[in-house]
């Protein structure tokens, strides 16, 4: 990253020039203001589309229209296999094996299957470690799943919160509770990236922690996937889930992307919530009783491929794949640094950022918190053509995303946010 940053558009502008990556900003529709393409910062939300999708989805439509049920096995992508065209590029994408991950279902879905393989309390061990604030799903799934056991939530959830003024967790704190809990602790489950606060938490750490009293550990990496480099197989973790709308572009309910460490996706007598498409793919269609979980996470697979919920994630993987992670992730440290140093510049008082200060401590979101006023200024950003994120109650958020956005567009925000400040 650069030892000097300016708040200028000349300065702004250079460092665009020299951007590697500058061109595939081209690849993505823009929403427009006023005949102009507005400053989009909501890609932790909703990606952008890229350009390349219809061409896509056009093949399939044609395939379709060619073949009709015989696309299963002669369309150019067959529809029967579709879900192994993303293994290779996903398991790059978030540190896996390729018999370790699998598009299917929605976020959601996929936290509630895995958590019907990895929850399962038995003796003492009932107790579920999880983020304070964490994304509303989450909290939910974990309140039902248990309650579906008999237990009460209120005695099995713990949740970890930041401390007493902050808005932060500190490692510390997730590491001293899953020591305390013990042989108590049957399962954490927590985000890669808190939503609200843009935190980006030690996983690695985490799942050490887990494993050292006897527990699993899996994430939800919603905000992390496509945004973070991973190590999901390295860091040992047992599972994870991911949704593939926000960073990974894949357009609004896209599928879903499921890990599954090697070691239970090998292991047919760990339970699964069993679905045709997750048989073994030899003697799926004999259509008998007894289900043979085929290897890996695919086995969790519930039913065949929904294609044209799939297909934008097959074009945006190709964007992924020729720009590279590691190419992304040194854009984004430096355009969410910069980001970050403008807004320092302007006057305090009117709104803190509580995201992470550290670079390694964060992805491409920074989260500004107005203690007054906050609503007025959304508004008055998204009047001037800037699309950002609300969240309630009082945070803005703003995700400088590296396939898309320019320090241009860092700067420019700067420049809009100062004038409604002021």
């Amino acid at each position: 990253m650069p030892q000097m940053f300016q708040s200028s558009l000349e300065f702004a502008r250079a460092q665009d020039a020299t951007d590697t990556l500058r061109s595939y900003r081209n690849e993505f529709f823009f929403p427009e203001h006023n005949g102009h393409d507005a400053i989009y910062f909501c890609g932790n939300s909703l990606g952008l589309q890229p350009r390349n999708v219809s061409k896509y989805i056009q093949q399939e439509l044609d395939d379709w229209a060619k073949f009709g049920v015989e696309g299963h096995f002669q369309a150019k992508n067959p529809w029967f296999s579709y879900h192994h065209f993303f293994t290779e590029r996903l398991a790059a994408l978030v540190g896996a094996q390729k018999d370790e991950v699998v598009v299917m279902n929605t976020l959601s879905v996929n936290v509630h299957l895995l958590m019907a393989s990895f929850y399962r309390p038995s003796g003492k061990r009932t107790k579920i470690i999880m983020e304070a604030g964490a994304f509303p799903s989450d909290m939910y799934i974990v309140e039902t799943q248990v309650r579906m056991h008999g237990l009460d939530p209120k005695e099995h959830i713990i949740e970890v919160a930041p401390r007493p003024g902050a808005y932060l967790i500190e490692d510390q704190d997730i590491l001293d509770t899953i020591h305390a809990t013990g042989d108590s602790l049957a399962l954490v489950i927590w985000g890669g990236v808190n939503y609200y606060t843009g935190q980006y938490f030690d996983l690695r750490a985490i799942t050490a922690a887990a494993h050292e009293v006897g527990a699993y550990a899996g994430f939800d990496l919603a905000h992390a996937a496509g945004n973070l480099p991973l190590e999901l197989h390295n860091w040992d973790v047992d599972f994870a889930a991911w949704c593939s709308y926000k960073y990974l572009n894949s357009g609004p309910g896209a599928a879903g992307g499921v890990f599954v460490h090697e070691r239970h996706g090998n292991n047919p007598s760990l339970l699964r919530l069993a679905g045709w498409w997750g048989n073994d793919e030899k003697t799926r269609f004999r259509m008998e009783k007894g289900f043979i979980p085929q290897q890996g996470a695919a086995s969790w697979q519930m039913s065949n491929a929904p294609v044209f919920n799939m297909v934008a994630q097959l074009a945006s993987l190709d964007i992924f794949s020729r720009a590279g992670l590691t190419a992304l992730r040194s854009k984004s440290l430096t355009l969410t640094a910069y980001l970050h140093f403008l807004l320092m510049s302007l006057p305090e008082g009117k709104f803190e950022v509580i995201t992470p200060a550290a670079p390694e401590k964060r992805g491409a979101q920074l989260s500004l918190l107005f203690n007054v006023k906050g609503r007025e200024v959304f508004k008055a950003l998204s009047e001037k053509g800037i699309i950002a994120d609300w969240r309630e109650p009082n945070v803005i958020r703003i995700a400088p995303a590296p396939l898309y956005n320019s320090f241009e567009d860092c700067y420019r925000f700067y420049e809009v946010l100062k004038s409604v400040l002021n």
